[in-house]
């Protein structure tokens, strides 16, 4: 059915207006899924948050024991919003939340009322927080228009498509790690910090597509480390940092992965921090996890594995910089998830047999994780490498070792 005037303006009557709720008690009448939804928010705010039901969910149940808010398992009785600020009805029983909406009304008390919306003295927005912002938005109690404008919204401010040029460029560095490498997998805050830079210093293995997003204005340093090949030194992209953030500019050192897994984010903070540059991190989805799920291997599994470790093979087992126990980690009954790896597999596969892992123990080699070059080869412990020299297999490259590695039901067709 068209709407008819009355439905296009259902909404107008509603003020929107924000609350400050921060210790100031907050009845809810309910302990379903409808007000488990609702506790999140008002306990984020600081409510003093107190619910009446018959019964609870476990995460309602959950929220009381951890002492967030309390819980009387009873039915809710005239009298239960005495010295509340603000109210809400969310029973799955009409002539219940209609008794909770009176009893607020006589007691000059906002109520919303869950099951019609119509029908309380409030009603609650969709809501997100964007760097700052609150966005808020009714539709007369049409809650999915609501939270669908309300997502699209803060997907435009995200994405740059939207953008809030509210002031002066605060002069800083933020370490965003970018993910695996499929763009959309750097989280909200990241993409956002990267989308107000006006100096971008980027990896070699951060995504490229998000610098093709960046305005034509902002300045990108390629700050790549090409295995035995060309890179740029680690004391020339610390000075690019201050240099830059000196300069007045907010500057995003962008890398794949998350910047303290063998991304030398911390060597990155400390010359920042000695130089007197605020310095923000933001971390990213490591490579480490994400690739092995991505080709459908989990790192842990109830059961079969009780720990995953993860290790660097820029050096050889018998390097004397090498820093890793390889006897013990061969005595290891988990995961094990080596990264820049390819090029000494020989010799990891070598030491790890040697000290007593079994030449059967299931691999997988994912290259390009996450990209749509990714590619998987299975193998085992004692063929892994003559299997990636034939397969052609090259960096960047994750090898998974462990009885999780030989799971196929979710590797990809």
């Amino acid at each position: 059915m068209p709407n008819t005037p009355d439905d296009q303006h259902a909404g107008d009557q509603n003020y929107l207006a924000g609350l400050d709720l921060a210790g100031r008690r907050v009845v809810v009448v309910g302990g379903g899924t409808v007000a488990q939804r609702r506790l999140g928010l008002l306990l984020a705010h600081g409510a003093d948050v107190h619910v009446i039901a018959r019964e609870v969910t476990p995460a309602v149940e959950g929220m009381a024991t951890a002492g967030q808010l309390t819980v009387q398992l009873r039915a809710y009785v005239d009298g239960d919003l005495d010295g509340a600020w603000y109210a809400i009805a969310c029973t799955d029983e009409p002539e219940t939340n209609a008794a909770v909406v009176a009893e607020a009304t006589a007691r000059r008390i906002f109520c919303v009322r869950a099951d019609n919306a119509r029908l309380g003295t409030a009603v609650t927005p969709a809501t997100a927080r964007y760097d700052g912002l609150t966005l808020g938005v009714l539709a007369g109690g049409a809650h999915r228009r609501s939270a669908a404008v309300r997502t699209a919204l803060l997907e435009a401010l995200q994405s740059g498509v939207v953008t809030d040029d509210s002031g002066d460029v605060i002069p800083g560095v933020a370490l965003v790690g970018g993910g695996p490498g499929d763009p959309d997998l750097i989280t909200v805050r990241g993409r956002r910090l990267l989308a107000r830079a006006n100096l971008v210093v980027a990896d070699r293995l951060a995504p490229p597509e998000l610098l093709a997003e960046l305005s034509p204005d902002v300045e990108v340093i390629d700050a790549a480390k090409i295995p035995y090949g060309r890179s740029m030194a680690q004391e020339a992209i610390n000075a690019a940092l201050i240099e830059g953030a000196k300069a007045g500019k907010f500057v995003v050192r962008l890398k794949g992965g998350d910047p303290y897994v063998f991304g030398r984010g911390y060597e990155e903070l400390e010359a920042c921090v000695e130089a007197g540059v605020p310095v923000t991190v933001v971390p990213g989805v490591t490579s480490a996890i994400s690739v092995p799920a991505l080709a459908g291997i989990p790192v842990t599994h109830r059961g079969i594995t009780h720990e995953f470790v993860v290790v660097s093979g820029h050096v050889a087992p018998d390097h004397p910089d090498s820093l890793v126990d390889w006897d013990a980690l061969a005595r290891l009954r988990g995961t094990i998830v080596l990264l820049m790896a390819v090029e000494r597999i020989e010799k990891f596969a070598a030491a790890l047999l040697a000290g007593g892992r079994s030449a059967d123990t299931p691999v997988t080699v994912v290259q390009e994780g996450s990209l749509r070059t990714q590619r998987s080869l299975r193998a085992d412990l004692g063929t892994v490498a003559e299997r990636i020299r034939a397969e052609g297999i090259r960096p960047p490259a994750i090898v998974v070792i462990g009885p999780t590695a030989g799971f196929t039901a979710g590797a990809a067709q």
